[in-house]
């Protein structure tokens, strides 16, 4: 008997939320199986029948893997919660552990096409606010970029925009102990002057220029355009990990 095709939106939370358990495990262990005593929902069993019967997991004894579907599925599900973190964080300025409670809600209730239009306003973040990353989308692999988005790479700010920090993304420490020190933290207003040849940006009384790696880890909030510039403060110069001053 074939398994009857199933659209994630037919599925109950309960099941949402187990292929989210076993996505984390694929992250976790490179391997998306994970014991039937740790998928942790209250109505598992159910859960677990819908998504044997939709074809979207596998069980063996205690055991229970995603199928090539499964895994299709649940890395949607794990993008749109994770958005919708970022999304509640970022732009509603909600603390983590208030908006991960509240993202496990909100990302039931978008669909396919909302959340890339989420993530364009964001900017394409990389990571969730727990630094887990965020699946990309078809918005994230074209490229699509949105004129009235509020979240944004100082990489893709225009010279002249302004805003706050809204997090750091730096794959590498040394950087991001550098910019820390310089006070490049979430909540720091921030303008960017120019894009080339390299980056730089108004930080207080400090202009500070890096690479483009460095200037696709910052996020920013965008409130709009700075204002006439002043005298030139300290300049910074950052470049491939290194600094001087």
């Amino acid at each position: 008997m074939s398994a009857t095709p199933m659209s994630e939106y037919d599925l109950t939370e309960s099941a949402e939320e187990v292929l989210a358990r076993l996505w984390v495990a694929k992250e976790e262990q490179d391997r998306p199986s994970c014991p039937v005593g740790e998928l942790g929902t209250e109505d598992r069993e159910r859960a677990l029948a819908q998504l044997l019967e939709s074809g979207l997991v596998e069980r063996e004894a205690d055991v229970v893997s995603l199928t090539h579907s499964g895994e299709v599925q649940a890395e949607s599900i794990t993008r749109r919660e994770r958005l919708a973190e970022r999304l509640l964080t970022d732009v509603l300025n909600l603390g983590e552990a208030q908006a991960a409670e509240a993202a496990c809600q909100f990302e039931h209730h978008l669909r396919r096409g909302i959340d890339d239009e989420i993530c364009t306003l964001l900017g394409h973040p990389r990571v969730c606010p727990h630094g887990s990353p965020i699946p990309p989308g078809e918005c994230c692999r074209a490229g699509t970029r949105s004129a009235g988005k509020v979240i944004s790479a100082l990489a893709d700010m225009t010279p002249g925009q302004a805003g706050v920090i809204a997090y750091i993304h730096a794959t590498r420490r040394e950087m991001m102990e550098r910019l820390l020190a310089m006070g490049a933290v979430p909540g720091s207003s921030i303008s960017l002057l120019q894009r080339s040849p390299s980056y730089v940006f108004q930080l207080g009384e400090a202009q500070i220029a890096v690479d483009r790696e460095t200037a696709q880890d910052v996020y920013v909030r965008i409130t709009g355009q700075r204002p006439a510039q002043s005298e030139p403060g300290q300049r910074w110069r950052l470049r491939r990990g290194r600094g001087r001053r």
